[in-house]
């Protein structure tokens, strides 16, 4: 008898558990859909806010949007902003981003001499020297 009573009651509390969900932790925030899509005005002002908060505010880049599609123009010293403009503007929600940042000789020579030199500190493997100097103080 004690055993048909804890039966039922295990079998009942099986479909309670079953229907019962954990929430999730953390959930990243869906997409905007089409309907919730900010208005063009809206988004660009969005963008201008987040490069204006961006330490590549100096470079003083131009943004027009046009059916969520972003176009960034301007000029930059430093080869890395440009990738930055396409985050920042990926990030407040563009659909597509038209990237036409020009870079100045001095940051493409720059690059072509980093490239020049060797690998990068990200490329050295366990055990190698970093430089030459630390390769000839090891001999």
């Amino acid at each position: 008898m004690l055993f048909g009573f804890l039966a039922a009651i295990f079998l009942a509390a099986i479909p309670a558990a079953a229907q019962q969900k954990a929430e999730p932790v953390h959930q990243r925030a869906a997409a905007p859909k089409a309907a919730q899509r900010l208005s063009d005005r809206d988004l660009e002002a969005l963008i201008r806010a987040k490069f204006a908060k961006s330490k590549i505010s100096a470079d003083k880049f131009t943004v027009r949007v046009q059916g969520g599609i972003a176009t960034v123009e301007g000029h930059t010293d430093v080869i890395q902003h440009k990738g930055v403009a396409t985050r920042l503007c990926k990030s407040a929600g563009a659909l597509a981003v038209n990237n036409h940042i020009q870079l100045s000789d001095a940051a493409k020579q720059k690059a072509a001499g980093n490239l020049e030199t060797g690998r990068r500190r990200a490329q050295v493997k366990r055990g190698d020297p970093r430089s030459q100097d630390a390769a000839r103080t090891q001999r």
